[in-house]
C-alpha cells in the first residue's frame, strides 16, 4: 500500500471531485420543473410498473428523504400518483400517470444526450477499462462505511487509553501523513 499511497490519494481525490462535479451539474437540471433524478424515477416506473417507494430508493440509490421529496414533486405536477398498498398499509407505491408518460415522450433523448456527453470521447478500449473500474469500485464499496467507522472507533479508543499525550502524538502523525490532495 505504501508504494501506491500517493497514487491512491490522488485517485481518491479525483474520484470524489468527479462525483461532486457530476452531482453539481446534475442538480442544475430541471426538466419542465422536475429535477433530473425524478426523471430517473419516472423512467423506472414507466418501464417496470408501480413500485414501492422503499424499493425505488434502494434500487436507485436514493435516501428515503430524497425519494419522498422527488415523489412529492412528481405527484404535485401530476406525473405520478402514490397509493397505500392494501396488503401493507405502511407501504406506499408510486405509479406513473398519462401525463407522466407524455412528459417522457416529450423529453425523449435526454438519456442518450447525457450518456453521449459523458462517454463518447473515450475509445472502446478506455470504455472497457472504465467499465471494469466502475464495477470494481462498486464492489470495493461493500462494507466501506463499516470499515471506516471501525477505524475511527479504534482511533478513539487508542486516544482514550493514552490520555492527553496521544493528542500530541496524533497531531505529529497527522502532519507527517499530509499529502497534496485533500482527503479524510
Amino acid at each position: 500500500m505504501e508504494d501506491n499511497c500517493r497514487q491512491y490519494e490522488e485517485l481518491d481525490w479525483l474520484f470524489r471531485r468527479m462525483v461532486r462535479k457530476f452531482v453539481k451539474e446534475r442538480d442544475k437540471i430541471a426538466v419542465e420543473g422536475i429535477p433530473l433524478p425524478a426523471m430517473l424515477i419516472l423512467h423506472k416506473i414507466n418501464r417496470d410498473g408501480e413500485q414501492k417507494l422503499g424499493d425505488l430508493a434502494e434500487q436507485l440509490d436514493f435516501s428515503p428523504g430524497a425519494i419522498t421529496m422527488l415523489c412529492d414533486k412528481l405527484e404535485n405536477k401530476g406525473y405520478a400518483v402514490r397509493r397505500r398498498l392494501p396488503e401493507d398499509r405502511r407501504s406506499v407505491a408510486l405509479g406513473i400517470t398519462q401525463e407522466g408518460r407524455r412528459l417522457l415522450a416529450r423529453q425523449r433523448g435526454l438519456s442518450r444526450e447525457s450518456i453521449q456527453l459523458l462517454f463518447s470521447k473515450f475509445t472502446q478500449q478506455e470504455l472497457t477499462v472504465l467499465k471494469k473500474a466502475f464495477i470494481r469500485i462498486t464492489d470495493n464499496l461493500a462494507g466501506y462505511a463499516d470499515a471506516i467507522l471501525r477505524t475511527a472507533k479504534a482511533n478513539e479508543a487508542r486516544r482514550e487509553e493514552a490520555g492527553g499525550a496521544a493528542d500530541m502524538a496524533d497531531a505529529a502523525a497527522a502532519r507527517a501523513e499530509q499529502n497534496r490532495f485533500l482527503n479524510y
